[in-house]
This record gives C-alpha cells, sequence and structure tokens, in this order.
C-alpha cells in the first residue's frame, strides 16, 4: 500500500497535466488510443522476456510520432487516425499475445492495473520518468501552451509548432505507458482526461485548471485505494469511478 500511495501519487500529478493539453487540442481519444498500442509494447516484453515497461514507451513514442505525423499532413481528419490506430494496434497486440502464450497474470496487471503490487524498482523508474515529464513540461510551458490553444496562431509567431505537436505527442505516449500500471491499458485515458474535464468545469484560467485537475486525481487515487482496500475491489477501476463521482459532484454543484 504504501508504493501504491507512492506510485498514485505520481501519476495523478502528471496525468491530467498532460490531460489538460490533450483536451485543449481537442484530441482526447489519443490517450486511449495509445494505450491499446501499449498492448504491443507489453505483449513484445512477455515475448522477449525483457521489461515490458520500457518496451512499451519504446512503442507508444513511436506510435505517437506517427500519428502526430499524419495529423499534420491533413490529408485524414484526426478522428480517422485515431480510428485507424486504436483497432489496428489492438489486432497486433492480441497476435503478439497469441505468440507469447495467451493470457496470462502479468497481461492481466496491465489490462486492468495492479497498482497494490508494484515493486520499489517501478517506483523509480516512474518517479524518474514523471520529473523529466514534469520538467519539460514546465520549461516548454508557454509554447505547449500557446501551441496547442492556436495552433496556427503559434506557426504565424514563429514557434516551431511541429517539433512541439511532437514533442506533446511524446509526453502523452510516455504517461500513457507510466499510467498502465496504475489503472490498467483499458481505463488510462480515464485518468487523463476526467479530473481536466472536472477541472475545466470550475476553473477560470488554464493555470488553475491544471491545479484543480492535480488536486481531482489525488482524492480520486487515495480515496479509490482506500475504497480499494477496505471491500476488497480491483484498485485500478475504483480510482476511475472516484473520478467520475467528483465528475458529477462538480457538474451538480454548477447545476
Amino acid at each position: 500500500m504504501t508504493n501504491a500511495m507512492i506510485a498514485g501519487t505520481i501519476i495523478a500529478c502528471l496525468a491530467p497535466l498532460i490531460g489538460n493539453f490533450v483536451l485543449l487540442k481537442r484530441i482526447a481519444l489519443i490517450s486511449d488510443t495509445l494505450a491499446h498500442l501499449a498492448l504491443i509494447g507489453v505483449a513484445i516484453g512477455l515475448i522477449t522476456h525483457t521489461q515490458p515497461f520500457l518496451v512499451t514507451i519504446l512503442v507508444t513514442s513511436i506510435a505517437a510520432i506517427l500519428i502526430e505525423k499524419m495529423r499534420s499532413q491533413k490529408k485524414i481528419s484526426e478522428d480517422t487516425i485515431l480510428a485507424l490506430f486504436l483497432p489496428g494496434g489492438l489486432a497486433i497486440a492480441l497476435i503478439l499475445v497469441s505468440l507469447s502464450g495467451g493470457l496470462n497474470a502479468n497481461l492481466f496487471d496491465y489490462l486492468f492495473g495492479s497498482i497494490t503490487t508494484i515493486s520499489n524498482a517501478e517506483i523509480y523508474q516512474i518517479a524518474i520518468l514523471a520529473m523529466i515529464v514534469i520538467g519539460l513540461i514546465a520549461i516548454f510551458y508557454k509554447q505547449l501552451l500557446f501551441s496547442s490553444f492556436d495552433e496556427e496562431g503559434a506557426k504565424v509567431a514563429g514557434l516551431p509548432t511541429k517539433w512541439l505537436n511532437y514533442l506533446l505527442a511524446v509526453l502523452i505516449a510516455v504517461t500513457v505507458s507510466l499510467s498502465m500500471r496504475i489503472v490498467g491499458v483499458l481505463l488510462v485515458g480515464a485518468l487523463m482526461v476526467i479530473p481536466s474535464v472536472s477541472a475545466m468545469r470550475i476553473a477560470q484560467s488554464f493555470k488553475a485548471s491544471l491545479f484543480w485537475s492535480v488536486i481531482f486525481a489525488l482524492i480520486a487515487v487515495f480515496g479509490g485505494l482506500m475504497a480499494a482496500f477496505y471491500f476488497n475491489l480491483p484498485a485500478g477501476s475504483t480510482i476511475v469511478l472516484m473520478s467520475l463521482v467528483i465528475f458529477a459532484l462538480v457538474t451538480a454543484r454548477q447545476n
């Protein structure tokens, strides 16, 4: 539970930060798409008996760059690109899973999350990579915000929007890979998006949205872990349900 609390705190601070930029660019489905593609990395790791965590980061980062490259060409709509990658990635992952010997306990940990079994080594990996991602967000905050809010305006202003988009795509991929052990591949998009949506309902500025999204994510993680511990429930699913409860309360308060 100590490791679960530490890992949950790290991801609760990271995922909503990226989620706000994802919502601002109106590409909320990219987190789910990359989460399904992450299964390819998990399957490759199981087949080769290597660390699935690192392979998944590589696979999702390459996929994110390819998605962004296709999006920037504007020959196919963003929704269509994601609709191509999501089932395609899932199909490849399922084939690789079958080659690795089918479903097993390790795969289920990545599918549905297994925050309570996170090791000390994984804590260090998550912490280091999360600090790098948050550091890059802090360094390029203004550029990423401008490019996400008004890409054409940022391009006219002389910002390297192409490389900023690639940077954001990779940061999303890394965040998805880090979060999948917390809530699972099938629910990772929810942890990025739901707290950010809840925050945007009450925040008066983007910085306020970042602040409240992290607060809501932390409440969801701590509340979800406690509920999972005392009622013997799956931790990842409980965290997501707590996020939905927070969203419902915020929406009801506004109405």
